[in-house]
């Protein structure tokens, strides 16, 4: 079967398994909807945390973005490896003993205002629709490479399927659908890298077969990867070329944003006790290692066969898959001196190739000539990957504006029925806005990703972080935090990410700062303000006060106390 025929099946049979397991866990209540009832078990948990985590720029941006910058990309994979630490260690086990559903909640109740919560719920509706962005972007790549079709109709059959199970299922069909997913995407990641690192290095194991000796050649593959790189104008492979600045600051904001993510708090609230929250932590983070140890090797796979394949080659001679991939519009050949063949070149003047970062890890298997059935595979998992997270954060939004806007504020005596409708009408609005995003981005995958870390960091981490750990944090610290460090966040990004307000090149970056990285700077400033004003403003009430003091304690010394 060519694979076209193997993507329809691989994908139907994914798809069927997804809608399957919605209209089996179908939610018949809000606790249902918002946290799957409260009864997963941590395993399954743990597969389901892995899977909302691991997102399009996970199995599709971070090996593409490695594969293209080297060195320097290795700041989403210690970002987001050492932001799942942070999380899993610091936040999550005392957000599920404070008991509240969601991000705005926790906050609205910590800090004793309905203020707070409303600018919670703003913030977490721009991260949510800034990540689901970059989700529905995945979505329509593949579909528009494997099913042959505009990306713009990849992202709506990938918003009319994640809709099904979203709505119908809430947080019980999108926790065990995730769990099925988590399985699809990470074979689907995995059987090309061992049979790529076989093929290229005779060593089964992807990330051994990364610094291993090239079969039938005395040289390491890294080695001959930089030596391929500086042959053909471009910076070494494992050198990085960006400031140590910007380097530190990415890292940290994808660290803490990670530790901000809602979609992915809200997790630890769907198991029964706070142990088991502990305990799926850490499955997750055994699932998360899988993928995220791979992806430098894929990367480095990737980037070998891509310059070995296209540099100095006549264009008549590319293989099939070039030209599929031509018809998407991601990879580009324009023949500057007219002679036929591909210069792929570091020098932009000469350079005649456009590759956008996204396609490498889907292309991989292609340019590898792998068979048909693995390609196919690779499509259904980087769906996977991507409908997963779309699904979880979908969930936030919805939430956010039922439970946390029309339930705790404009209808508090809305009937539980009532609530739920609300909940669903509210994630079929988002879907259609997340679709608006995917057909409308204004990134490749993993960068798009990045700012809504920087959000995340700009705004939650410092009101989360201090509601746990400082008892004498006030709401009128928090809000005025929140919001300079949200909108710090925004009018940067959008001057130097969208041109706006004058605009801006790299050169006039703040202290050599990325749009990626300012969520740290914007992180520091929410951390200062919250802390001045709460200097000079009224301390929580008491009960506030011994309620984070409670969270801190272990269940058990609790229940000692007690005796």
């Amino acid at each position: 079967m060519d694979v076209q025929t193997w993507t329809y099946v691989i994908v139907g049979i994914t798809f069927a398994l997804y809608i399957g397991i919605a209209i089996w866990s179908r939610a018949g209540s809000t606790k249902d909807f918002y946290v799957a009832g409260g009864g997963v078990p941590p395993l399954a948990n743990g597969l389901a945390t892995a899977a909302d985590w691991m997102s399009a720029a996970s199995f599709l941006g971070m090996a593409g973005l490695i594969s293209f910058s080297g060195y320097d990309g290795s700041v989403y994979l210690m970002g987001w490896t050492g932001g799942y630490v942070l999380l899993a260690l610091l936040l999550a086990p005392y957000l599920r003993k404070f008991g509240k559903f969601t991000v705005p909640d926790f906050i609205g109740d910590r800090y004793y205002s309905n203020v707070a919560r409303t600018v919670a719920i703003i913030c977490a509706l721009l991260v949510s629709f800034t990540y689901v962005a970059g989700q529905m972007r995945g979505v329509g790549l593949v579909f528009s490479r494997f099913l042959e079709v505009p990306i713009n109709t990849g992202v709506i059959i990938g918003m009319i399927i994640v809709l099904f199970y979203a709505v119908l299922g809430g947080m019980k069909g999108i926790t065990y659908t995730q769990v099925a997913q988590y399985c699809v995407l990470i074979f689907a990641f995995m059987v090309p890298a061992i049979f790529i690192s076989i093929q290229m290095t005779g060593n089964p194991v992807p990330q051994l077969g990364m610094g291993s000796d090239v079969v039938g050649e005395s040289i390491s593959l890294l080695d001959k990867l930089d030596g391929l790189s500086t042959d053909l104008g471009f910076d070494q492979y494992t050198n990085g070329s960006k400031p140590m600045i910007d380097i530190f600051f990415i890292t940290a904001a994808l660290m803490v944003g990670t530790a901000g993510l809602p979609h992915v708090i809200v997790r630890f609230f769907t198991v029964p006790r706070v142990k088991d929250a502990r305990k799926s932590a850490g499955y997750a983070l055994l699932f998360i290692a899988i993928l995220y140890t791979t992806a430098p090797a894929i990367a480095v796979f990737a980037r070998t066969n891509l310059i070995e394949t296209v540099s100095n080659k006549e264009y008549a001679d590319m293989p099939d898959w070039f030209s599929k991939w031509e018809t998407t519009g991601l990879i580009k050949f324009n023949d500057k001196n007219g002679d036929g063949i591909i210069q792929y070149v570091g020098d932009d003047q000469k350079n005649e190739l456009t590759v956008d970062a996204d396609i490498m890890v889907l292309a991989n298997p292609e340019i590898a000539k792998l068979p048909n059935w693995v390609i196919a595979l690779v499509a259904a998992g980087g769906l996977a990957a991507a409908l997963s997270t779309a699904a979880g954060l979908l969930l936030v939004i919805s939430t956010s504006i039922s439970h946390d806007l029309i339930k705790k504020q404009l209808q508090p005596d809305i009937s539980e029925r009532g609530e739920l409708i609300a909940a669903r009408l509210s994630a079929v609005a988002a879907v259609c806005v997340a679709g608006y995003f995917g057909i409308n981005p204004p990134d490749f995958v993993a960068a798009t990703v990045a700012l809504a870390f920087g959000l995340a960091a700009a705004s939650f981490f410092p009101a989360i972080i201090m509601g746990i750990f400082n008892k004498r944090m006030n709401k009128e610290g928090a809000i005025a935090g929140m919001l300079v460090g949200i909108i710090s966040m925004l009018f940067y990004m959008l001057k130097f990410k969208f041109d706006m307000f004058g605009g801006g090149s790299k050169e006039d970056w703040w202290f050599g700062i990325s749009p990626e990285g300012f969520g740290t700077v914007a992180m520091l400033l929410n951390f200062i303000v919250s802390i001045l004003i709460s200097k000079f403003t009224p301390d929580p009430p008491e009960e506030v006060q011994e309620i984070v003091e409670t969270i801190r304690i272990p269940s058990g010394v609790e229940k000692a106390q007690s005796h």
